[in-house]
């Protein structure tokens, strides 16, 4: 899908307040953390534990998520691949805003496409702000055990299209800041995993 630019003769117009000043408020630094993989991977269910934990920390974070996305700013949309474009290209810049305000924004996304996600880090790293791809690795037989939803089974019947892992293709990150493999790993390794980089990039330090 290609975004048609309809609205003409418009700019950004900065603030008086910056980016800095925002982020010494909160103490922390703001950034984006993609979480990707297939259905039933685990991203939603390590995004709120990492949420729970930011919070104890006295951070703040936001979950940006697949389906409550799709129930309000784009309940418009598919799973063709042009809807999934736009999909991923709204979610890009709503997590950029938070990340502008200084907020944790954590996304959980199938987000299949690699060029997608390529978009979303290049609309972040254009602006400065810190965007960090989590590929949440869990091979598709464990997924599809897990099938929390039961979508797998549609899928397989024919009674969901486009369905990512069986009639639609996921391409995986080639180059991502952290791999977490579900199948292996303990919830709480995994938000250690997490909390481990972002100490590491000094997103954690008081601002």
């Amino acid at each position: 899908m290609t975004t048609e630019v309809k609205a003409t003769n418009v700019v950004w117009h900065d603030g008086e307040v910056s980016r800095t000043d925002r982020y010494r408020i909160l103490g922390q630094k703001g950034a984006t953390l993609w979480f990707t993989g297939l259905s039933g991977s685990g991203k939603s269910t390590v995004a709120v534990a990492l949420e729970k934990e930011l919070a104890k920390r006295g951070r703040l974070c936001y979950r940006l998520d697949g389906d409550n996305i799709r129930l309000g700013i784009n309940k418009n949309l598919g799973f063709s691949a042009e809807d999934r474009t736009e999909n991923i290209r709204r979610i890009g810049e709503i997590a950029k805003l938070f990340v502008d305000t200084g907020v944790l924004a954590l996304t959980s996304f199938i987000s299949p496409y690699r060029a997608d996600r390529d978009s979303a880090r290049a609309l972040h790293e254009q602006a400065g702000m810190e965007f960090i791809e989590v590929y949440v690795d869990c091979p598709l037989g464990e997924a599809e055990k897990r099938d929390p939803k039961g979508l797998y089974k549609k899928a397989r019947a024919g009674e969901i299209k486009n369905f990512t892992g069986i009639s639609d293709p996921y391409e995986a990150p080639e180059q991502p800041e952290l791999v977490l493999k579900t199948a292996e790993m303990s919830l709480d390794e995994e938000v250690a995993a997490v909390i481990a980089l972002l100490e590491k990039r000094g997103i954690l330090l008081a601002v």
